[in-house]
């Protein structure tokens, strides 16, 4: 069985839902990724922030990212994927919610994340056009 532990990004960190959006930008750059978990003071998952959400959300608008917080940005219930989990139910979470980066969760800690780069490396091709298919004929709707 192929877990979400065994598909994910390891080393993903989280951005403390007080931290600047310039601070999470900047954390993106260094890291290399377009998206951050939002932890709250207890290291919850509280959202997700991507690197769109800085640029509409905050830059498009005319506001300042040194004056945004991450949790500011935080919008929704956020979702996740125990590292154990089967493979099959990180393909229906994210379709479920139509979302594409899915943080990974074991002992109440942050141990990775999932995005569909990492889908793409681990998956069959036909899984990975079933998920495409179904994530993005539903967002092109709207």
């Amino acid at each position: 069985m192929t877990t979400a532990g065994d598909i994910m990004h390891r080393g993903a960190q989280w951005i403390p839902a007080h931290e600047t959006l310039d601070r999470a930008a900047q954390l993106m750059r260094e890291l290399n990724v377009g998206a951050l978990p939002i932890s709250d003071e207890n290291e919850r998952l509280c959202g997700i922030l991507t690197d769109r959400d800085i640029v509409v959300g905050c830059v498009a608008m005319g506001h300042d990212p040194a004056r945004i917080t991450a949790g500011e940005m935080a919008k929704g219930t956020p979702r996740w994927i125990d590292a154990d989990a089967d493979v099959g139910e990180v393909l229906h979470e994210m379709r479920e919610h139509q979302i594409r980066r899915l943080p990974v969760i074991k002992d109440k800690r942050l141990v990775g994340m999932i995005s569909e780069a990492d889908l793409a490396r681990h998956l069959a091709k036909d899984q990975i056009a079933s998920w495409a298919e179904s994530v993005y004929a539903t967002t092109a709707m709207h």
